[in-house]
């Protein structure tokens, strides 16, 4: 693993974080400051390289990102309206198993 140099994304926490009902769920978004600011970078990368400070700053919103995407879904599984629960979601999979026949010796 190749290690990054990002902000921590504990520090977005305070200002760029908003909790928005959904159903019986909670879900956490950016609030529209972090989501321009995220946006902009993003642009901005694309028509040429971020400093070094930018490249930090995008780096630790990118994983604050990933983060709440899967708080949300985690949440998001837990809701009533949720077809697919955590806890039986996977009773139809098949059972794994290796086949142990061996062909005759012919």
């Amino acid at each position: 693993m190749t290690p990054q140099l990002m902000i921590q994304p504990s520090t977005l926490l305070a200002s760029g974080i908003e909790a928005r009902p959904l159903g019986d769920a909670i879900w956490f978004r950016f609030t529209s400051d972090l989501q321009d600011r995220s946006d902009a970078l993003i642009q901005r990368a694309k028509l040429g390289p971020l400093t070094a400070e930018e490249e930090a700053e995008l780096a630790g919103i990118s994983e604050l990102s990933r983060i709440f995407t899967f708080i949300n879904a985690q949440l998001s599984a837990q809701a009533s309206w949720c077809p697919i629960k955590p806890d039986n979601g996977f009773n139809n999979a098949p059972a794994p198993s290796a086949s142990t026949v061996t062909p005759p010796n012919t």
